[in-house]
Formats: C-alpha cells, structure tokens, sequence
C-alpha cells in the first residue's frame, strides 16, 4: 500500500473541509457538484426507478447480472447526498460483484427529520420482498449516514418480523448520535473532514430536540442486536467516527451476530470513495465485494 497515496488523499481532502454550519441547502449543493458532476461510470447501466415509494437509481452491470440485489443507502449526514452523489461507490460495488444495485433517494433533514429516513428504509427493503426478491438474495450497503441507516433498517426489519437478507455491508457508517466516542477526540487531528462539532450541528438537524439515547438513533450503544445477519463494518484508522463502527461490532459480536470489523491504517472517512487513486480503497472494495458474493451464494 502507498504512503504516497494517503498523504495525497489526506491533503485533498484538508484542501476544502467540511463545513457543518452551512446551510443545507448549500451544503447540498457544494456535495453534488463535488461528487456527482464526474464522468459516468464505466461498466454499469444506470436507470431511474422507484423504491418504496421514494426516487431511485438501478444500477446494473454490463452482460447479463448475477442473482441479487443491492439495496444501496448514500451518505451526507441525514442532511445532503444522494444516490448520485453515491454512483461511483454504488458502481464499484455493482461491478465487482455482478449483481444489480438499487440505490434509494430516501428523504433528508431538517426538512424531514428522525425518523423519516429509517422508514423510508424499512419501506424499500419492504417493496423488494413484495416484488418477490429473496430475502436471502438481498445485501442491504451504505457510506456514513447510509452506513448507519443500513444498520437501523436491518433493526426496524426484524421489529416488522420480516426475514432478514443475507448481509450487511456498512462504511464509514453514523452509529451514535451522541457523538460520545473517545474518536471523536482521539482521532481530531488525524482526521480531515470531520470534527465532533460539525457532526453534532449535523445531528441536531436530524434529531430536531429528539433524544439521542434512542436505539435508532445510537445503535453503537443502546440497540439491541440480536438476530441481525452477517455484518461486515469498514472505517479507516483517521476518522472521528472510528468508534461508532468499533463500538457496534464489539455489542453485535456479544449478541451473537457474525461481525467482521474491517479497520484500515492511516485513511479518512468513506476512503473506498477513492477507488483508482488510493490502493486502499480498491483493496476494501475487493474485500467488501468478496463479503457479498460469499453470503449471496449460501443461499
């Protein structure tokens, strides 16, 4: 791997760090020209669709797809994004695996705050089951908030006493609204996009005077995680938001679960996002697409 590379990344990415108190709209804007406005990607088809009663991107790859699907969840703290804004990362994931993706536009705060986006999940992976998808044939994924809301629906799934999919990949993934990690402080100078305090000005638009301490909100400390499939959780050593994702694989693990913690040195929040120019973020990618295709094919 390139120490050359991540000092690359991590200098882009100081170059313009983020922000939380903009105004979401601006920060919307700033995040889709900053992720969306690229080359479409190579070796998939793109179509707009519908999922559980929410706009949609299919993404599938070129030939002829293998059995299962995808359910994908963008990033942007519950406040920005959207699966364009996701469509490389979504890409690389659908490439690597052969299968299709189904990447959910659900809705944001401030506008539509806790818990709109957890039922927007639950409906989508609801309306997949309708059509007739397996639930053994689904793998639910996503970056940051995405990561996170990956996880809750999993949670509110098995509240609806729905059958579980086959796995659930998370990056980077949002896991405690509290922000009450010892990463949030340990982790300050290394990384270079987040503070604690932009992610609490961040939380408090989804939270709208909510308590944290809810299970859907702080999973990494107060969910209940017994039943949940198989989980694989990747975060990079640089970020604040480290211990949301080592937290909730230590609690998963005590609860039974099969949990593989996934933690590469010396890289920043969403590193996959990198895929091309850091060898980290392919070597992730691999191993996350592996993950897939293995619990897909135990059905």
């Amino acid at each position: 791997m390139s120490k050359a590379q991540r000092a690359t990344v991590d200098a882009l990415m100081r170059q313009a760090p983020f922000d939380g108190s903009l105004p979401p709209e601006q920060l919307r804007k700033d995040f889709e020209t900053q992720m969306a406005s690229g080359p479409a990607p190579a070796g998939v088809t793109v179509t707009p669709s519908a999922l559980g009663g929410r706009p949609a991107l299919t993404v599938e790859p070129q030939g002829a797809p293998a059995t299962g699907t995808i359910l994908y969840f963008h990033g942007g703290g519950w406040v920005f994004g959207s699966p364009a804004t996701a469509l490389q990362l979504t890409a690389a994931l659908v490439r690597r695996t052969g299968v299709r993706a189904v990447s959910i536009d659900y809705r944001l705060a401030p506008e539509h705050p806790f818990p709109a986006g957890v039922e927007d999940g639950l409906a989508a992976y609801r309306d997949l089951l309708d059509q007739g998808v397996l639930a053994e044939q689904i793998v639910l994924a996503g970056e940051s908030a995405g990561g996170g809301l990956t996880l809750t629906t999993l949670l509110t799934a098995r509240e609806a006493a729905l059958p579980m999919p086959a796995a659930a990949v998370a990056f980077s993934a949002g896991l405690d609204a509290t922000c009450s990690g010892e990463s949030m402080t340990t982790k300050h100078d290394a990384d270079p996009l987040f503070t604690r305090a932009d992610l609490i000005t961040l939380f408090a638009h989804y939270l709208a005077g909510q308590d944290p301490h809810q299970p859907l909100l702080s999973p990494a400390l107060h969910a209940d995680l017994t039943g949940l499939p198989p989980l694989l959780l990747q975060a990079g050593s640089n970020e604040v938001l480290l211990d949301d994702s080592t937290r909730f694989a230590v609690r998963a693990a005590a609860a039974g679960v099969d949990v593989q913690l996934d933690i590469t040195a010396d890289v920043p929040h969403v590193f996959q996002a990198f895929e091309g120019l850091l060898d980290e973020a392919d070597a992730a990618l691999d191993r996350a697409a592996s993950f897939i295709t293995a619990a897909l094919a135990r059905t």
